[in-house]
């Protein structure tokens, strides 16, 4: 195996999802992401902890992105206004990565298992701007109800954005998400 060649990490993600698209997630073993990379188990494990992580390792870093955005809206935005800003930089992220994104949506959707784990990834996110918004001044219980019609606006931009080959790009489709929210809650 050839052990030495550059982004392992990104090698096992792509052998990864080819492999999960191929045979199933659940028929998939690391012994054979790892071999499909030209790399040992050992090297699999350096990166991920099981092979979920292959699919769900990101989860903080776009967490991250989300509540940073928010944090850095001005004081002038609504709460809705500053969750909104803090997914459309999360959806730049994913923007950025966009057959990682889709072959990963699919993935999920196919895997009752997998579809539990992205509704705990989806409920830390919205604690997280909850906790955001509360730093903000927004008290109970609206910050958690802002930070739920948050996670509930990306779901749907996100749903769009995978099921169109030409869909606008996804900070765009949040911000209609947003904009339509506003528009209902009129």
């Amino acid at each position: 195996m050839v052990r030495w060649e550059p982004d392992s990490r990104g090698r096992l993600e792509q052998a990864a999802l080819a492999l999960f698209g191929e045979l199933g997630f659940e028929d998939t073993t690391v012994a054979a992401i790892a071999e499909r990379a030209g790399v040992t188990e050992r090297t699999f494990f350096r990166h991920f902890a099981d092979k979920r992580e292959v699919l769900f390792g990101g989860g903080t870093s776009f967490q991250d992105t989300i509540v940073a955005g928010v944090q850095a809206a001005g004081p002038d935005r609504s709460p809705l206004e500053a969750v909104a800003a803090g997914f459309a930089a999360a959806g730049a992220l994913l923007e950025g990565r966009r057959e990682f994104a889709l072959a990963r949506s699919a993935i999920i959707a196919a895997n009752p298992g997998l579809q539990e784990r992205e509704l705990i990834k989806l409920a830390s996110i919205a604690a997280a701007v909850g906790e955001s918004l509360r730093e903000r001044g927004v008290g109970e219980p609206d910050a958690d109800l802002v930070a739920e019609l948050g996670v509930a606006a990306f779901r749907v931009a996100f749903s769009q954005w995978v099921a169109t080959a030409d869909a606008p790009p996804l900070p765009e489709l949040i911000d209609e998400a947003f904009g339509r929210m506003a528009a209902l809650a009129r």
